[in-house]
């Protein structure tokens, strides 16, 4: 939760993923895709799947 927040995640989102504990990364993809957007793998040089 504390990482979420350092990237600007407000409260409520950055409960709702941590609160997502069984399939927490299909449950929270639309909130984290918010949180996360492309640019931010971008400048961290993670290669695009498509």
């Amino acid at each position: 939760m504390r990482e979420l927040l350092a990237l600007g995640a407000s409260v409520d989102v950055a409960a709702q993923v941590a609160g997502n504990a069984k399939r927490w990364w299909h449950n929270s993809a639309m909130l984290l895709n918010m949180v996360l957007p492309i640019a931010y793998f971008d400048a961290l040089g993670v290669p695009r799947l498509s």
